[in-house]
């Protein structure tokens, strides 16, 4: 019997109106996924909440308890709707003020006397908690126990997120096949379900669209184990032939 593979989870919580009022598109999510898939850490969900406190500190607080890891994006600027620090520092129950090392990162980085009141609230820091560092404009990011707190500006975000991977332990891969054919995803329905049940441990999906004017089918396969998954893409390949389609695959990761 083989060792069941090691899953390491995580959650992502976007913070700001702004993204629920559709003034602003997430881009982080998209990013912040294939990251950690590189790593071998499955994101198994995200959320966004408004910039209201009380809503925060309820999410941050449950999806630490429930995933090894919590990346948040947004809320750490320095105007006074940039609360995400202040919240942090409430759900773990510590103090939150000037940080050093923040300070002096903001100091070296602003010219003499551009480093106002507005732009110092970005070196508060929760009490215990380590700097993630910011190589794009300097004001940090932070780790606090299994929470990693960034910013919300995709560019930076993805700067914090690069500089906090090399910390982050992953589990067993998830490595993934897309088999694709000119078949309508309803004629396929129901071989595909067949095929789950024959290999449980894949996970399976179904994406139909129109290639060139016809319906086609497109199956996303992922596993941690590389035989099974090449056997399950196997048999839709065989099942997309009987079905008078001709696979293809657009993707091997």
């Amino acid at each position: 019997m083989t060792d069941a593979p090691k899953i390491v989870t995580a959650a992502m919580l976007v913070i700001g109106n702004e993204i629920l009022s559709g003034r602003t598109r997430d881009a982080n999510m998209y990013f912040l996924a294939g990251k950690l898939t590189e790593i071998g850490i499955r994101l198994r969900e995200a959320r966004v909440v408004p910039d209201i406190e009380a809503t925060i500190i309820a999410a941050v607080n449950e999806l630490r308890a429930r995933y090894d890891y919590v990346f948040t994006s947004g809320g750490i600027g320095p105007t006074h709707d940039d609360i995400t620090a202040d919240c942090i520092a409430k759900a773990f129950g510590v103090s939150i003020d000037i940080q050093a090392e923040a300070r002096r990162r903001l100091e070296a980085h602003y010219e003499a006397g551009m480093l106002n009141a507005a732009r110092l609230r970005m070196a508060r820091i929760p009490d215990t908690a380590t700097l993630i560092d910011n190589p794009v404009s300097a004001a940090p990011g932070f780790r606090i126990g299994n929470v990693m707190v960034m910013a919300g500006v995709p560019m930076i975000f993805q700067a914090m997120v690069a500089s906090v991977a090399p910390t982050l332990i992953g589990g067993d891969k998830l490595l993934s096949r897309t088999v694709l054919a000119l078949v309508p995803e309803g004629a396929v329905a129901e071989d595909l379900g067949a095929l789950q049940k024959q290999y449980p441990d894949v996970d399976m999906g179904s994406y139909p669209a129109f290639r060139s004017g016809r319906a086609s089918t497109a199956i996303v396969m992922r596993s941690t184990d590389p035989s099974m998954l090449d056997a399950a893409a196997d048999a839709m390949y065989a099942i997309f032939r009987r079905m008078g389609g001709e696979p293809f695959e657009n993707e091997i990761v």
